[in-house]
């Protein structure tokens, strides 16, 4: 069994990801700081798979922390890196935690790399590179504009990072451009479960529908689309995991040279099609019978109108396609909140 690292493992996309790996075969080691996530994912993960992954509680900032746990294990033939500091606001906020977090961290990794000649390396990017698009939907060439967050900054920078060292050295990498992900496991034994109020949706939803937040705020109906509320690509998280493993497994194949420059590739992850945020919420309501008390608002400082993914490239290259829809991906969230929150 190869042996694969997965940083941030316990996160919402790494523990999703994380069991998928081990449907496949692989053997996992988890390292995560518990910044953000919760030591009760691993019980999660391990009730899911029936196979406990090895957790090492591990804060990558700490240079000779890393360089230790690389000595241990020397024998990890590739890394899944999920570990980053990831709210828009916060980053707004407080920049260089941001940048010591997303950026250092993704060098010591890689600086390990070259150390002890681990060539495969699978990046957690985000649609965020792409800014407003000048046109839709996004393709892989898509112009990457000024970043309007240093959330965003540090995304376009790691994949610069990613790119150069790439064409230095026998590191083969893929950069995996998130779009939305939503949804939970459907078993609702792992899910998205966030730190203080939900920067994202579909938990804003699931918690208003359980009482844990007065009310969803709409932000904007007047914007240039069908309902005058921003359009996103809402994409199943488990559906993103196993975009993770076929990856990884393009890489360990060592026969399927990049189609992009320097052993350096990227890829959208996505439906292909764009939702409303006034769609979500109406089929959230259809999908589980839950009515929401939202209201609409004015628009919100930095949000792009309208964002969703050409996924040619991964179709065709990957052979990796979107197979469950948006109403089971709000079903398995709602089944996943009815959980935590001990809701019949």
């Amino acid at each position: 069994m190869k042996k694969i690292l997965v940083t941030g493992g316990l996160g919402y996309i790494g523990s999703h990801t994380v069991v998928e790996l081990q449907k496949s075969d692989f053997q996992v080691i988890i390292v995560d700081n518990l910044s953000n996530s919760s030591i009760d994912v691993l019980e999660g993960i391990t009730n899911i798979s029936k196979t406990p992954p090895r957790f090492e509680r591990l804060d990558l900032r700490l240079k000779a922390d890393v360089s230790d746990f690389f000595k241990r294990n020397k024998d990890i033939e590739g890394i899944i890196h999920f570990a980053a500091s990831k709210a828009v606001g916060e980053s707004v906020e407080n920049p260089l935690l941001y940048y010591e977090n997303n950026l250092n961290t993704l060098i010591y990794l890689l600086q390990e790399c070259n150390a002890y000649g681990i060539n495969n390396f699978i990046f957690s990017s985000s649609c965020t590179v792409y800014g407003e698009p000048d046109s839709l939907p996004i393709t892989e060439d898509a112009q990457i504009k000024i970043a309007t967050s240093p959330y965003g900054n540090t995304k376009q920078i790691s994949e610069e990072i990613l790119k150069d060292t790439c064409s230095v050295s026998e590191l083969m990498a893929i950069a995996l451009r998130y779009f939305n992900p939503i949804g939970a496991h459907e078993t609702a034994e792992i899910g998205e479960l966030p730190a203080g109020v939900p920067q994202n949706l579909v938990p804003f939803i699931t918690q208003t529908a359980a009482g844990v937040r007065k009310e969803l705020s709409i932000f904007g109906t007047d914007y240039p689309t069908e309902d005058g509320s921003c359009i996103r690509d809402y994409i199943h998280v488990v559906d993103l995991a196993r975009a993770h493993v076929v990856a990884l497994q393009r890489l360990l194949s060592k026969n399927t040279p990049a189609v992009d420059n320097h052993n350096y590739e990227v890829f959208n992850l996505g439906t292909g099609r764009g939702s409303s945020v006034l769609e979500v919420v109406n089929s959230f309501e259809k999908t589980t019978g839950q009515k929401l008390n939202y209201k609409k608002v004015g628009r919100r400082v930095g949000d792009v109108i309208s964002v969703y993914a050409d996924t040619k490239k991964a179709n065709e290259i990957l052979g990796w396609k979107t197979e469950k829809t948006m109403e089971e991906a709000l079903l398995s969230a709602w089944k996943w909140e009815q959980k935590v929150r001990g809701i019949d």
